[in-house]
C-alpha cells in the first residue's frame, strides 16, 4: 500500500513554470514506478509522464515532451514534475500515481493521489 499527496499546483501565466511534488508513504517507494496524469474538464485523463522504479527509463506524452521533466528522490519518497513553458492547454488537475505493474498504461496504476489544480492563464 502507498498513499500519495500532491502539492505545488497553482495559477501561472503562459510561459511560466511550476514544480509539482508528490509525497508517498510506505517503506517500499523504490519498488514503484511513478506517473503523472492530468484531467481537464470534459476531457479524458491524459498520461503526462512516468518514471520507472529504477529511475533509468522515462515516458513523456507528446504534448509535454521537451517542456516537462519527471524526477524522483527515493530517499525522500518523493516524485516531482517540473513544468516549463506552460501553456493554457496545460490547465488541468494533475494526479500522481504509483504502480508495481505496467507503468506505461493508465490502467496499470493502482494508487492515486487526490490531485492538484494547475491553471495557466493566457
Amino acid at each position: 500500500q502507498v498513499q500519495l499527496v500532491e502539492s505545488g499546483g497553482g495559477l501561472v501565466q503562459a510561459g511560466g513554470s511550476l514544480r509539482l511534488s508528490c509525497a508517498a508513504s510506505g517503506r517500499t517507494f523504490g519498488n514503484y514506478a511513478m506517473g503523472w496524469f492530468r484531467q481537464a474538464p470534459g476531457k479524458e485523463r491524459e498520461f503526462v509522464a512516468a518514471l520507472h522504479w529504477s529511475g533509468r527509463n522515462t515516458y513523456y506524452g507528446d504534448s509535454v515532451k521537451g517542456r516537462f521533466t519527471i524526477s524522483r528522490d527515493n530517499a525522500k519518497n518523493t516524485v516531482a514534475l517540473q513544468m516549463n513553458s506552460l501553456k493554457p492547454e496545460d490547465t488541468a488537475v494533475y494526479y500522481c500515481a504509483a504502480t508495481v505493474g505496467n507503468w506505461l498504461t493508465v490502467d496499470g496504476y493502482n494508487y492515486w493521489g487526490q490531485g492538484t489544480q494547475v491553471t495557466v492563464s493566457s
